[in-house]
């Protein structure tokens, strides 16, 4: 009753310590469940982009489908799209009705429509299931995103969330296995194979399901919704947990409260103007950060198979050992370099990261057009180009997430990720497609040099305008809306 009273009178104040109690704890067991059990968001969306890519030339080659490049390419911006529909809906479902029931509630709905995408029998049926998986991990995205940042230290934030996004490329490498293994015609019929790959994502967050049943609601989301006496139990609980394994920290009395009004919503209007008023300078870094690393990744990866499969006539079960280690090379990326933007900093490390992608990219598409490459040697530019790509496109995530108030922080990461993706993304495998139909090499080097092009105003950008909120709890980098000094 007193949760809801206070929710219900505008006037209320209340006090709490839960973010600090949370930003105080050492890492346990408590942080690798999280890790674990939401990051799986990650690798299942590797896991769809790869697979998208690995079998891009059995969709052709199918006497059922038989798609043209442009399809495939259609099929995959049908994909983003979903993640960018996905973002907003359930994005603004997350701030309003809770971390944790959307991340049951999105991670269904992929559940469900990867494994429909095995049954698909033309390219609309085709396009729609990929339509309501991208949906399902767009709306992830939101949940898991703010989730993870408002649970981790901030001393561990930066590269645990590199990490977590790493794990896109963990997902990769088993999408790249899982298409070696099924599209083998030895093994397999080429029509059947192909629809057997897609369930492997069901299966695989069928398991997760029952790992997030252990993670609670977010103690920051229950404090601004007035449930502070929730939020420090379920600080207790994970204390508790840390304890029983030996970890000492502050004593929680000793600790400065927050002090909040708390609201049952936040109305869009309020969302929006926050974002592209208040923190238009932040948005405008988010959205230029998201937008050129969603093109410079879908560009190349969505369409790495057709580039093997016609430039190269790289054989259609070979296609998944290519992209297997340029996977590899993109989770090592993340894990090596995440450590320095938690001490060298945000600003200077995302910005040396997409200048250098940038760079390489243009160097490896020019020899691309000059036909210097074969396809081993491809591969191998591709996995020094996306070794730096891997925790710049990560940094993209770390930063909207972190930079916008409690209040709208989900909804914040979707309208970034929604509108970078649309920008960037969406587009990109359909133009990629197009050019690599045309079998010149030169203009698909004028794609890639479009994305260079990209990744350089980003660095830009983040240098000059970027936030420096390594190290600092979420309150001091974003002062949460319902916070008062009274």
């Amino acid at each position: 009753m007193r949760d809801a009273l206070n929710v219900a009178d505008p006037t209320a104040i209340i006090e709490t310590r839960a973010p600090a109690r949370l930003d105080r704890l050492p890492w346990g067991r408590f942080h690798t469940l999280v890790v674990v059990a939401l990051g799986i968001t990650w690798v299942l969306d590797g896991l769809e982009v790869t697979l998208a890519g690995s079998v891009a030339s059995a969709l052709e080659a199918s006497l059922v489908l038989h798609f043209s490049a442009s399809q495939v390419g259609l099929a995959s911006t049908s994909y983003l799209a979903g993640a960018v529909i996905g973002a907003l809906v359930f994005g603004w479902m997350t701030d309003r009705f809770g971390r944790k029931l959307l991340f049951f509630v999105t991670l269904g709905l992929y559940l469900l429509s990867a494994a429909a995408t095995a049954f698909s029998w033309d390219l609309a049926s085709f396009c729609l299931f990929r339509f309501l998986t991208g949906a399902g991990i767009g709306g992830e995205y939101s949940a898991v995103n703010s989730t993870i940042q408002e649970m981790i230290p901030p001393r561990y934030r930066g590269w645990s969330d590199l990490a977590v996004n790493g794990s896109f490329w963990l997902g990769g490498a088993l999408g790249a296995a899982s298409a070696i293994f099924f599209l083998d015609p030895s093994r397999f019929d080429p029509e059947i194979g192909w629809r057997l790959a897609f369930f492997i994502g069901s299966a695989l967050g069928l398991g997760i399901l029952f790992l997030r049943r252990w993670i609670p609601e977010s103690p920051r989301w229950l404090v601004i919704h007035g449930r502070e006496e929730e939020a420090a139990r379920n600080v207790d609980e994970i204390e508790s947990g840390l304890r029983e394994h030996g970890a000492v920290f502050q004593d929680a009395s000793e600790l400065p409260p927050m002090r909040l009004r708390p609201r049952t919503h936040t109305p869009l209007r309020e969302v929006f103007r926050t974002i592209f008023v208040t923190y238009r300078t932040r948005a405008l870094v988010g959205l230029s950060l998201m937008a050129a690393q969603a093109f410079f990744y879908n560009a190349i990866f969505f369409t790495y198979a057709l580039v093997l499969t016609k430039f190269y006539c790289v054989p259609l079960q070979e296609v998944g050992w290519h992209i297997l280690p340029f996977a590899l090379a993109n989770a090592l990326g993340p894990v090596i370099f995440g450590r320095l933007f938690d001490t060298i900093g945000r600003k200077p490390i995302i910005a040396f990261t997409y200048i250098a992608s940038a760079l390489l990219l243009a160097g490896g598409g020019l020899l691309f057009a000059l036909d210097r490459l074969g396809s081993t040697q491809q591969m191998l530019v591709w996995m020094v180009i996306f070794f730096l790509a891997s925790p710049a496109a990560g940094a993209a995530y770390l930063t909207v997430g972190e930079v916008f108030p409690v209040e709208i922080r989900a909804l914040a990461i979707a309208v970034c990720y929604a509108v970078g993706t649309a920008v960037g993304g969406a587009a990109a495998p359909l133009l990629l497609g197009s050019l690599i139909e045309t079998g010149s090499r030169w203009s698909v080097f004028s794609g890639y040099l479009l994305g260079s092009g990209l990744m350089l105003f980003a660095a830009i950008v983040e240098f000059v305008w970027g936030v420096a909120a390594e190290r600092k709890p979420l309150e001091e980098v974003a002062r949460p809306l319902s916070s008062t000094f009274e």
